[in-house]
């Protein structure tokens, strides 16, 4: 039996908090990872069923959020969630965090693509049941915005130099990142 009083001891509510936290992130970045691919059983892993969302342009449930995210605009061709740090408070089997992003887009404006990029934090009420965290109610705060005009064409390669296949360039639909998860590729 260990003692879990023990001065500077990691006790059980240590070691749950730090693995509530890992799981609570692991979450967010299902998310994250769900809306690049456009992968609902990926992003529906990580809500409650009856989960809400509320992104300013968007604000319903997840079936609907489903709907509106995982098809995605076609203008939309590359989009990459970079998550920052997270601010995490757990109340047994409720917690709060809050978690920066960064996003970016490349949108195909009809002659040419443009490179934009958002800032912002994602603020989650997060349920545990059956032991497993999943997000009941997200908020997306936007901080600020930067088109970067023009995107660059990447059909000859990065910095003069060619890439030696076709797979190595982002893409929302079907890009090599895809099969990156698949168990047959072990």
């Amino acid at each position: 039996m260990t003692n879990d009083t023990t001065e500077g001891a990691p006790g059980a509510d240590d070691l749950r908090y730090v693995v509530d936290r890992a799981r609570i992130l692991d979450c967010v970045a299902r998310v994250a990872r769900g809306e690049d691919r456009r992968d609902a059983d990926l992003i529906s892993s990580a809500y409650w069923p009856e989960a809400t969302d509320d992104h300013g342009i968007f604000v319903g449930g997840l079936k609907e959020y489903l709907d509106w995210v995982v098809p995605g605009a076609e203008a939309i061709t590359v989009t990459l969630h970079t998550l920052g740090q997270s601010l995490i408070e757990v109340s047994g089997d409720r917690a709060t965090a809050e978690t920066h992003v960064t996003a970016y887009h490349r949108i195909n404006m009809g002659e040419q693509e443009n490179d934009i990029v958002i800032g912002g934090r994602y603020l989650d009420r997060l349920e545990r049941r059956d032991g497993q965290w999943r997000i009941a109610h997200r908020t997306m705060l936007y901080d600020w915005l930067r088109d970067f005009g023009t995107s660059v064409d990447w059909s000859q390669g990065v910095l003069g130099m060619p890439f030696l296949g076709d797979h190595y360039v982002g893409r929302a639909h079907g890009d090599h990142s895809v099969t990156a998860f698949r168990s047959d590729q072990a």
